[in-house]
């Protein structure tokens, strides 16, 4: 017997506008039913499980200890700036001058996640 992974849920203060961020980022919908001020809202993922958002009363106070890594569709840097530019942060840069690497972003309410070489710029072998 296995267990099938359900959702990933993420914890926040604000579960409605966190997941209008991950919606944006993902270019995925959110749950047809969620509404602004929903304790809990979902992200409805093409293929795996759904990104869900719990609202809690407190913020984030240390690193997580789970984290998304996203391989983009376009290249890495591109993907960077086009995320910066929905409202992520910068948090550290793991790209090696070879290409290999990647660059550690924050959402909106701090929640640490990778942004990997898209899948040309693995086969160029290139950043």
């Amino acid at each position: 017997m296995v267990s099938v992974v359900q959702n990933v849920a993420i914890d926040c203060v604000d579960a409605y506008g966190l997941a209008r961020f991950w919606s944006r980022v993902t270019g995925r919908p959110l749950h047809p039913e969620d509404r602004p001020g929903d304790r809990e809202t979902q992200v409805v993922l093409a293929e795996g499980p759904v990104l869900h958002f719990n609202q809690v009363p407190e913020a984030k106070t240390v690193k997580n200890r789970i984290h998304l890594c996203l391989r983009p569709e376009t290249s890495r840097e591109q993907e960077v700036d086009r995320l910066l530019n929905l409202g992520a942060t910068f948090v550290a840069d793991h790209r090696n001058p070879d290409g290999t690497g990647w660059a550690i972003l924050a959402d909106p309410e701090g929640n640490e996640f990778c942004v990997l070489r898209s899948e040309s710029d693995r086969a160029a072998g290139n950043a």
